[in-house]
């Protein structure tokens, strides 16, 4: 057949492919690589909500579910919001934590609109801003990746309009304070800003709680899930809370997008709730934490993460992110360059959600290097 190439909306050409799939090419060659670089748990999905998801789809749930998620999952979640201090007046279930976020930022941002952004980020925020017609506008939090009201105040103009925040972060592992979210949240009040707080992360926090903007703002959307806490990447189920003039517009561009949340991981996630996060997990993720860190302290220009399961050492000089990233990959290990998460190309990043031997492999690898 022949034809025509079609003609690619302009939009596209404001995204990158993933700098972590560039990586993964760069790897096809690797037989049994040290790998450093997958951003999801390492232990499996409690049997508990294995079984309830299992049950589900034997019972026959595998139908369509309401576009908003079923009731009893809403209802689970309003609750588990409401013991951390959050009460939202809308809940929407969506396709994993991601989901939630393509649908609050295609909701929220307009053409020109400035997105607050801390820089490092997670990789979707940039893109899905950009894809948009929005303007990211990127808060620098470098050397020490704590983000404050007086970091984000020189950015502010008369086009800003959303915040971003991810605490636990990706890539860094930096928690916010207590202090510095209230901080941020009055100032945000202050200047008309609606703040997006990612909180996925939120099970892994090592050396204190991880508290939530949430409690000292109304002006905020919470979005979360259930692929870091129970490990429940592939089931695709997360959800969004906030105020429901932003949640019915959610629901309604999901309605002509993703439709619902699969039926079986939505059973499923009500499980996960009625069951006590496992806390084991947590703290042998502390012990990884500590151990990466304190086998790299002593050579790398490092902080401490203090939660999620990344950390994010500044590449040795004569080095840029790419070159460092291409010669650990020479020595088997796979690591991700800095430059995917932030404008700068000055660190590279590190999953310690794997087994205490490997993290101890690739510490030797970066070491040598």
């Amino acid at each position: 057949m022949s034809g025509k190439t079609p003609r690619i909306a302009q939009r596209m050409s404001r995204i990158d492919a993933s700098g972590i799939r560039k990586v993964f090419d760069l790897a096809q060659h690797l037989e049994n690589p040290v790998n450093l670089s997958i951003g999801q748990p390492h232990f499996d999905i409690p049997d508990v909500v294995k079984d309830a998801g299992i049950q589900a789809a034997r019972e026959g749930f595998n139908s369509y579910t309401p576009t908003q998620g079923i009731p009893e999952l809403r209802d689970a979640i309003r609750e588990n919001l409401s013991a951390r201090g959050i009460e939202v007046e809308d809940v929407l279930v969506t396709s994993g934590c991601s989901g939630a976020l393509v649908l609050s930022i295609f909701s929220l941002v307009n053409p020109d609109d400035e997105v607050l952004i801390p820089d490092p980020y997670f990789v979707m925020y940039k893109h899905l801003v950009n894809v948009m017609g929005g303007k990211p506008v990127f808060v620098d939090t470098y050397p020490d990746f704590r983000l404050t009201a007086d970091r984000i105040r020189p950015h502010i103009t008369p086009r800003s309009k959303l915040l971003v925040i991810n605490s636990p972060c990706n890539p860094t592992g930096a928690v916010y304070s207590e202090e510095d979210l209230k901080d941020i949240a009055s100032f945000a009040d202050e200047q008309g800003l609606f703040v997006l707080s990612d909180e996925v992360y939120r099970s892994f926090s090592y050396d204190g709680p991880s508290p939530s903007i949430a409690p000292f703002t109304d002006n905020v959307l919470v979005c979360d899930g259930f692929s870091k806490s129970h490990a429940m990447t592939g089931w695709r189920i997360g959800f969004a809370g906030g105020p429901s003039s932003v949640i019915q517009e959610m629901a309604k561009l999901q309605q002509y997008s993703f439709v619902c949340a699969p039926s079986i991981s939505q059973k499923a996630a009500v499980a996960a709730l009625k069951n006590p996060e496992p806390a084991d997990h947590t703290a042998d993720y502390k012990h990884k934490r500590d151990l990466i860190y304190d086998g790299l302290k002593d050579r790398f220009d490092v902080v401490k993460p203090t939660g999620a399961f990344y950390i994010f050492p500044k590449v040795p000089d004569g080095f840029t992110d790419q070159e460092f990233v291409a010669a650990a990959i020479e020595r088997n290990l796979l690591i991700i360059p800095g430059s995917v998460f932030s404008e700068k190309s000055t660190h590279f990043r590190i999953s310690f959600a794997a087994p205490d031997d490997v993290i101890e492999k690739g510490i030797e690898i970066l070491n040598s290097l």
